[in-house]
């Protein structure tokens, strides 16, 4: 804000003049209370010193400090020791500066008509505060019973210099908040003389649920919930029938009784309702009660962690008759970060869309609808027996969810209608089945896939060569002729997948799909002769996994770098960014330039996070790759090499099914024959599992291309930014964008909202229509206890150090260490070549990382709670896959 822009706006504004003025002149939390008190509810009396009093008393030398803290990347802004110095230099110039004349004065005045040595409170009010994605709780200062003008001068200047402590600015760094931008305003409020005093939640911020109040109380000042300084009285209530739900007593004196009764909970509820129909968003209240009884509300701002709703709709509303329930999709691929908005376009695109399945995009991840399969008998079966293989932690809480009566069975259609016929006398009309005629085009399609299930398991090598030649034909079929306009370059690209999709599937799904029918044929066979365990050894290395290859040959790509002094020198002395940069430009040592082109041209449509269209291939940001060749060389002990260990893991494999066969051979020969031709083809035929994926990636690493060049003209010509913003678009909005239309508005909203998912840890597995976090909820019934468990995915044992990896991307693992992840894709795989054992927070025993840990022969426990933030790095544990545990070492 400028000189001429100070003199125009005022230095004080009452409280009932805050709430329709810009968010930039007063600060989140005085407008928000400007508009508390428009809409009549009780507020104290006060004051708001705008941000213009900042402005004219921020010292020189201050933007310079903010434009050096804007200036440091990411990963530097997180850390304490980058940001703190410079933060606290701009604290002092703040606290050492002298407030301007024209300030004191209007505080002092301004104070003085409250009365005479009124108690106030003073709390800061910064512009980027209670923003609906920030609230930045406690990140500036607030100080309670403040009396006299000159201390509250004194008050307001410690604000200021709060705006600058470490806490918040490493928040507004990790939130993508410039420094230079942010500006402070300071409230002045009459202090209640508070009996009672707490926060007040209109959706329960623990569970999700929009349809719960959750009130936090303690007798005295609220300042003392807020800071946890004692331990409050929680009562959680319905809101719209204000009924208890739950009530816990905090830790308050012995015999002294709640520190809210029931009326005063009903009161609050209704308030809290009130308030949140006035800001249309779930809201995290500060209140207190006078010692008459009457309730005042201190302060109001957006919750911020709650996860998106599935279904978007007036925070009011309430559950509707039909609750719902959705699984998240993107989990089970292995994906814990959102997806671009072009990214779930596409997704939606290779969707079946008469299909029986319906979707939802909540926090930018894809969830299916599970409500017709969880009011179905045969669904809740369907569910029971095969979520647990996929995600043991889905598995665990799926029954205490079909225990909820909303989500009871529903009586079969056609006993419904014989029932309501016999209630009115008439005959009864069979139902139409919606959906039916799909049904039956599906059942057609099923029908003639039958033969193509059949022929593998008869001529395994031909279908081999098959699946393997298809790519040939794909490669062929996404070229697009030279040179190409943008508009040509994107119906292109919106096309491929129409043209491509049903092939694909045809001519790659068979083959696995046939090898996991002839080992649950095995499974049979070996029934009551040993534990179906037994048969996941056989999965160990397994042939024709194009992933597996893929990591085979970047750890040969090693080996030959390492042989090279120069090549060795190179990467184990430059971090992969630098690697990168190099390979890009040409210059890394011949051995390693040659070496790394090769691999990319036939990987580097490859990815982590690849079914994302919007996330870079490794053929444009090779940092990953690079980083996992460095992470190779460090491997010195020859039986750690990843290709012996693969080796090895085939060998038991063997082993294990000539074991096999001779304890079936008891039953008689021809169960022993049948079973080792059904071990065979499962060996010969599961490993292709990961192809129709490759070949699926091979089109959107080609789309992605094509689109990067789309949006290289649309930046060229100004309508956006960067060449990347065009997968914060969707095709329609792309081809506006190619007319002129100016798009940097719309991407920058999505960006930011892209940004903010990209933070959060926490993502919902089954999520309920009114924000339910199914796991959050039971976990906030029954805790868990401090051990750490999970679900057995890999057998065997390894003691070693924990490595917590949130993103491969140029992670470093050394060799034998403990791998802890979120999940995994395979854009993860290369790290698993020289972990020692594998511990995700998601997945069950069929889930891509126990799959791949299982085909490497280390152990694996999936599905562990919070093991991200529970394990830490340099901690040593000893993970046994059997059991499904992990022991911390001393």
């Amino acid at each position: 804000m400028d000189s001429a822009d100070s003199a125009a706006e005022p230095l004080v504004l009452d409280l009932r003049g805050t709430g329709a003025v810009p968010l930039q002149l007063v600060g989140g939390k005085a407008l928000n209370l400007g508009k508390l008190v428009a809409a009549g509810l009780p507020v104290p009396r006060g004051f708001c010193l705008t941000t213009v009093a900042y402005q004219l008393a921020a010292p020189p030398g201050l933007a310079d400090l903010a434009a050096e803290l804007d200036s440091l990347d990411s990963r530097a802004a997180a850390d304490a020791a980058a940001l703190g110095p410079i933060a606290r230099r701009a604290r002092t110039l703040i606290e050492e500066a002298p407030i301007p004349p024209g300030v004191d004065a209007a505080v002092r005045k301004t104070y003085q008509t409250m009365g005479a040595n009124v108690p106030v409170a003073v709390r800061s009010s910064a512009t980027a505060e209670d923003l609906p994605f920030a609230s930045f709780a406690g990140q500036q200062d607030s100080y309670l019973d403040v009396v006299g003008a000159a201390a509250v001068v004194e008050a307001v200047r410690r604000c200021w210099a709060s705006l600058w402590s470490e806490r918040a600015v490493a928040y507004r760094s990790g939130n993508g908040i410039s420094n230079r931008d942010v500006g402070l305003a300071v409230v002045v409020q009459a202090m209640v003389d508070a009996a009672t005093a707490g926060v007040l939640f209109t959706a329960n911020p623990v569970t999700g649920t929009r349809t719960e109040t959750v009130i936090n109380a303690s007798q005295g000042t609220g300042q003392a919930v807020v800071s946890g300084a004692v331990n409050p009285d929680q009562f959680v209530l319905d809101t719209a029938t204000a009924v208890v739900t739950q009530r816990t007593p905090g830790g308050t004196d012995a015999g002294r009784g709640p520190s809210l009764a029931d009326p005063q909970l009903r009161e609050l509820t209704a308030l809290g309702d009130g308030v949140q129909h006035l800001f249309g968003a779930p809201q995290d209240i500060e209140w207190a009660i006078d010692a008459g009884g009457k309730i005042w509300l201190t302060q109001s701002r957006p919750i911020t962690t709650l996860y998106p709703l599935p279904e978007p709709r007036d925070v009011a509303a309430g559950t509707e008759a039909g609750a719902r329930v959705y699984i998240c999709g993107t989990l089970f691929q292995g994906l814990t970060r959102p997806i671009t908005p072009l990214g779930l376009t596409v997704l939606e695109m290779m969707r079946n869309s008469k299909g029986p399945w319906k979707y939802a995009n909540p926090g930018l991840r894809m969830y299916v609808d599970l409500t017709a399969v969880v009011r179905s008998k045969s669904g809740r079966a369907y569910l029971l027996r095969v979520l647990p293989l996929a995600d043991g932690r889905s598995g665990a809480v799926m029954p205490a969810l079909l225990e909820d009566p909303r989500f009871s069975v529903l009586e079969h259609p056609v006993r419904a209608s014989i029932r309501n016929a016999l209630r009115k006398g008439s005959a009864p009309t069979p139902p139409r089945r919606k959906g039916s005629t799909e049904q039956t085009a599906s059942l057609g399609l099923l029908a003639g896939l039958i033969p193509a299930l059949i022929r593998p398991v008869f001529r395994p090598a031909a279908e081999l060569r098959r699946a393997m030649n298809y790519g040939t034909q794909l490669e062929a079929s996404l070229v697009l002729a030279e040179p190409a306009s943008a508009a040509r370059r994107l119906d292109h690209t919106e096309q491929i997948l129409g043209r491509t999709i049903n092939g694909l599937i045809q001519a790659t799904l068979p083959g696995p799909s046939a090898g996991y029918i002839m080992l649950a044929v095995a499974r049979r066979l070996l029934r009551g002769i040993v534990p179906p365990r037994e048969l996941e050894a056989v999965l160990r290395g397994l042939p024709h996994n194009v992933t597996t290859d893929m990591d085979l040959e970047l750890w040969q790509l090693s080996v030959a770098i390492g042989d090279d002094p120069v090549s060795r020198g190179e990467f184990l002395a430059k971090p992969p960014e630098e690697l990168a940069a190099a390979y890009l430009a040409g210059t890394l040592p011949p051995q390693a330039q040659s070496g790394v082109r090769g691999f990319l041209a036939r990987y580097g449509h490859r990815a982590v996070a690849e079914i994302d269209l919007g996330m870079p291939r490794w053929s444009e940001e090779p940092d990953h790759i690079l980083g996992m060749i460095s992470n190779y060389l460090r491997v010195e002990d020859p039986e750690q090499a990843p290709d012996r260990q693969f080796a090895r893991a085939a060998e038991h494999a063997e082993e294990r099914i000539r074991s096999l066969v001779e304890q079936a051979r008891v039953r008689g020969p021809w169960r022993a024959r049948a079973l080792e031709l059904s071990l065979r083809r499962v060996r010969q035929l599961a490993g292709l599992r990961e192809l129709p994926k490759f070949y699926i990636v091979m089109v959107l690493g080609e789309m992605h291309r094509q689109l990067l060049r789309v949006g290289a003209d649309m930046a060229a010509a100004g309508v956006m930014a960067a060449a990347d913003d065009v997968f914060f678009l969707d095709f329609d909005e792309i081809r506006v964008g190619l007319r002129g239309a100016d798009l940097h508005n719309i991407i920058a909203g999505r960006r930011r909202l892209y940004a903010n998912e990209l933070r959060r840890r926490r993502i919902p597995r089954l999520l309920l229509s009114d924000g339910t976090d199914v796991e959050a909820a039971m976990m906030a019934k029954s805790p868990a206890a401090g051990a750490l468990a999970g679900t057995p995915a890999s057998a065997g044992t390894a003691t070693g150090r924990v490595r917590v990896i949130l993103d491969p991307v140029g992670a470093h693992l050394e060799p034998g260490e403990i791998l802890v992840a979120p999940s995994t894709d395979p854009g993860w795989t290369p790290l698993f070549m020289t972990a020692g054992a594998l511990v995700m927070e998601m997945g069950g025993v069929i889930s891509h990382g126990a799959v791949v840990a299982r085909e490497f022969g280390i152990p694996a426990v999936v599905g562990v709670p919070d093991a991200t933030m529970r394990l830490r790095t340099g901690q040593v544990v000893t993970v046994d896959g059997s059991a499904g545990t992990i022991a911390a070492q001393p």
